[in-house]
């Protein structure tokens, strides 16, 4: 008895690359409505991404500016590295962030005009290479950071609940 052909299925091969997150903003999570997220790269000096492998960088208070019809990150602080000489960078200098130009005039014009901040919300390694998760934001007011708290809470106590069955 012969069985019939059975065709495999063909799977699209996954161009699926590592991400490894270093630092997330969870205060920009609690200050900020985030409307839209964007990948973006960031311009570093060597000692730079040796200390962001390192884990040494916090994003709080940290934003994107325009300058030049370039997009900069202004506030992060990434640690002097330990292991650097005298060529080690400086913590809180203004960085390059790397888009297309169509890409910063679509954020440009959305933040002129919705009065919107663009707010870094993670950064990770990605290839080898450091990104910035970055956030188109709207400022919440403190009653909505209020009412976000007391979802989180009733949730909690939910799933408390729910487990404790």
């Amino acid at each position: 008895m012969a069985k019939p052909a059975t065709k495999k299925k063909e799977t699209a091969p996954t161009n699926h690359v590592p991400i490894k997150v270093i630092s997330v903003n969870r205060q920009a999570y609690h200050d900020y409505e985030v409307e839209r997220t964007l990948e973006v790269g960031i311009a570093l000096v060597g000692t730079e991404i040796k200390s962001i492998r390192d884990g040494m960088i916090q994003l709080r208070g940290a934003y994107a500016i325009a300058r030049k019809e370039e997009l900069w990150l202004e506030n992060a602080n990434i640690a002097i590295y330990a292991h650097g000489n005298r060529y080690n960078h400086d913590p809180m200098r203004s960085r390059k962030l790397l888009l297309h130009r169509r890409e910063i005039n679509q954020l440009l014009n959305r933040v002129a005009t919705k009065g919107l901040t663009l707010v870094p919300l993670k950064i990770y390694l990605k290839g080898g290479r450091a990104k910035i998760e970055l956030g188109l934001c709207r400022g919440k007011k403190l009653y909505d950071k209020r009412e976000a708290i007391a979802k989180r809470d009733a949730q909690r106590d939910i799933e408390r609940i729910v487990r404790g069955r």
